[in-house]
């Protein structure tokens, strides 16, 4: 493994334990000022401040409790492009849910400029005619 990939494996566990410690700061820290995030639900964010916002109810503990675990991740070190799947295990009111996801993050250094956000649903959103 080269330099560069660890770093970003690293970089990538950091961004994920921030998520799990439920520290919004330390999330932010993580993206370049121009950074776009495109959500789950295809809404984009554009810049630091309009992804906090997008961040804030999460963080809020508006969905309950989140914890985020590492299924896999693969790593092209020489574009900057990370894809990582995880289990989002979300207790609210007593009920604990899983849900399976993966970001594709893309740094420009140590700073993500891009995180896609994909979702397994429990429904599909459109259905075939």
């Amino acid at each position: 493994m080269s330099d560069r990939w660890n770093e970003l494996h690293a970089l990538t566990l950091d961004f994920l334990d921030a998520f799990n410690r439920n520290d919004l700061d330390a999330v932010m820290a993580f993206f370049s000022e121009d950074a776009v995030y495109d959500e789950l639900s295809g809404r984009q964010s554009r810049g630091k401040e309009a992804i906090r916002a997008s961040f804030a109810p999460q963080f809020s503990g508006e969905f309950g409790r989140m914890e985020f675990v590492e299924e896999d991740t693969f790593i092209d070190a020489a574009a900057g492009k990370v894809m990582s799947s995880w289990a989002l295990y979300l207790t609210r009111e007593g009920q604990r849910e899983t849900v399976r996801g993966l970001d594709l993050l893309i740094f420009e250094g140590s700073q993500i400029r891009l995180k896609q956000t994909y979702v397994k649903a429990k429904l599909p959103r459109y259905e075939a005619v």
